[in-house]
């Protein structure tokens, strides 16, 4: 199952995507918090905008070089415990929206990822357990200034800067993550080319130590690392992110200088 928040011009709904006829059955409210309850209505999925499918009330948590392939291309060893940061809300966009590179950044780089979405308030969740507060998946784009983060001595403006973390387009729930592509291409050339069975720090063991340090709350987010290949990215390009069974959607890139 795959549910998408959109708008056709109005307020944001929800809707679970009917892959034969290519609608979306319109849910009564958001689905992390009020279940899947239709309405009755649907819509044609080419007559609606897609937005981010969903807004963290409270905070998007990455994990740094989570693939080994990745932390070597950075000339980094791979961490013995995940390596968190966070992201704040206001750092969330959706499909097409345009990624805006910040005028205190020259070297803006993509990071595809597989998103891990939380259901309910949790803590000290042990990995055996995970799939009781598991939402479900979407993809990311840990959109990165390179230059900063590697000046920084932490990595909050590096990031986390508004539109730095692209969300879409649909959530997956229900879906066996042990073994998928991720990929990111730009303007239409593949630049990663990972799967998601070669995170260093599986999805268990992630959310196991993630909920031992915050609070987990409904509709928070994590990010699970990107694979190698991630690159800069120039004004008047696309920048497209991918994760198998979930889908695609891509970004404009501009600078407001």
């Amino acid at each position: 199952m795959r549910i998408a928040r959109f708008t056709t011009g109005e307020d944001p709904r929800y809707g679970i995507l009917d892959e034969d006829s290519h609608e979306l059955v319109v849910l009564r409210s958001d689905p992390i918090f009020a279940g899947l309850e239709t309405t009755g209505e649907r819509v044609a999925l080419d007559t609606v905008r897609l937005l981010s499918p969903v807004i963290p009330r409270s905070k998007v948590i990455g994990i740094g070089r989570n693939y080994a392939d990745h932390a070597a291309e950075m000339g980094h060893e791979v961490p013995a415990e995940p390596l968190v940061f966070l992201k704040p809300n206001t750092s969330v966009i959706g499909p097409d929206d345009p990624i805006v590179l910040p005028p205190w950044s020259r070297e803006v780089h993509h990071e595809a990822e597989l998103a891990v979405v939380i259901s309910r308030l949790c803590k000290y969740v042990p990995a055996a357990k995970v799939q009781d507060v598991i939402f479900g998946y979407t993809v990311a784009n840990d959109v990165t200034a390179r230059d900063v983060q590697a000046t920084d001595a932490q990595w909050t403006r590096a990031k986390g800067f508004d539109t730095s973390c692209p969300l879409g387009p649909y959530l997956a729930v229900d879906l066996d993550v042990s073994d998928l592509a991720v990929r990111a291409r730009v303007d239409g050339v593949v630049r990663q080319d990972g799967r998601t069975s070669d995170l260093v720090h599986k999805v268990p063991e992630l959310i196991e130590y993630v909920s031992s340090i915050f609070t987990l709350l409904p509709g928070d987010v994590i990010l699970t690392g990107t694979p190698a290949g991630v690159g800069p990215i120039e004004v008047g390009q696309r920048v497209e992110v991918e994760v198998e069974g979930i889908g695609s959607f891509s970004n404009p890139v501009v600078r407001r200088d």
